[in-house]
């Protein structure tokens, strides 16, 4: 079946996943634009990889460049195309790993970051992917057991559904009578006290803050929150500034003469911090390592609508669009190796174990 036309069954929605041969940069330009949901990728890092492929694609492979500013370039290049066929409210989920050269580490994956929002990329997120194993070789640093996922939009309005991928709270509230206890043990009566005894509130500023406690607490008497936290002018620390200028709480302190952070009951956010450890069961050489699955259902539940399109520029043996089938979604995968694509499809025919949702 030709690319045109496994793109094209892709995009009617007529077939689970898409696998395509060949140079990234020549399949985008055939895929139309403003047609894909999500892209999740690892672009070979440079000096990094050694494929086995045909002689004649040996100059399209990346990460072979001789400098740094080569490679940014390309993949620059490569992800001005990607920015076309992505969807206005689309999310790119871009992993790279950094490289020494000469005893100095490079930088690599902020190089291609910081080349990105010059391209008119916005950066949501920096996340830290901790992968809980490394080996040293060298004896004077440290182990380097990390790598950066970064989470990319094309517009400041893009899908997230936050609330697929919220983590559950551990603990429930105590209802006690009239007593509302959170989650972690706060009643409220402390609170109120300071609120009752403080110089620093004015009458008005007083009379606010015990509604807004008292509102806070009916929330999770009804189930709507499950914990709080509440600061008082001149009572508790700010977060992270004083400078009103600068922090948008520090500014309710000194307007409101309070603020109150709460913790929803159907669960709050992941962190920015991902302990997974590599996959090894498909894994072919030593430069190349797998996605784990787990590193991928974040990625697709918050910013891929189900029947979606998950696009893999760098397909690799395919762990995007398995996930992506995992969770209901559409896979379309480039990959330069005819090896790896050979492997990508027998990894989709295989029965695959169903991802908790």
């Amino acid at each position: 079946m030709t690319d045109k036309r496994i793109i094209s069954r892709v995009m009617e929605g007529n077939q689970k996943y898409g696998l395509l041969t060949g140079n990234c940069e020549d399949i985008l330009a055939s895929i139309p634009e403003n047609s894909i949901d999500c892209v999740i990728t690892s672009p070979p890092y440079w000096q990094m990889r050694e494929y086995s492929i045909s002689e004649k694609d040996c100059d399209s492979v990346i990460g072979t460049e001789k400098t740094p500013e080569e490679y940014v370039m390309r993949l620059t290049r490569i992800f001005t195309q990607v920015q076309r066929v992505l969807k206005v409210g689309g999310s790119v989920w871009l992993n790279l790993g950094d490289k020494y050269h000469n005893k100095n580490l490079m930088g690599m994956p902020w190089r291609v970051a910081l080349a990105m929002q010059e391209d008119k990329w916005i950066l949501r997120n920096d996340i830290i992917w901790h992968q809980m194993k490394g080996t040293q070789s060298a004896q004077d640093r440290l182990r380097g057991v990390h790598e950066h996922i970064f989470h990319f939009v094309k517009n400041k309005k893009y899908y997230y559904d936050a609330d697929s991928i919220r983590i559950k709270p551990s603990k429930l509230p105590i209802i006690k009578g009239k007593e509302i206890i959170s989650a972690t043990g706060v009643s409220g009566k402390k609170y109120r006290r300071q609120i009752l005894t403080s110089k620093e509130l004015n009458e008005d500023e007083r009379t606010q803050a015990l509604k807004a406690l008292d509102d806070t607490l009916e929330k999770i008497r009804i189930g709507e929150l499950v914990d709080f936290r509440m600061t008082i002018r001149g009572t508790q620390r700010t977060y992270h500034s004083n400078n009103a200028k600068i922090s948008g709480r520090a500014k309710e302190l000194e307007t409101k003469g309070f603020f109150i952070l709460t913790s929803k009951a159907k669960g709050y956010l992941p962190s920015d911090v991902w302990n997974i450890v590599p996959e090894d069961e498909w894994r072919k050489d030593v430069h190349y390592a797998v996605f784990p699955t787990e590193l991928l259902q974040v990625p697709i539940k918050a910013t891929c609508p189900i029947g979606g399109i998950v696009l893999d520029p760098f397909m690799g043996t395919g762990s995007t669009l398995i996930a992506a089938n995992q969770l209901d979604r559409i896979g379309l995968g480039i990959e330069i190796s005819e090896e790896y694509v050979k492997i990508a499809e027998r990894r989709l025919e295989t029965p695959q174990l169903c991802l908790s949702i």
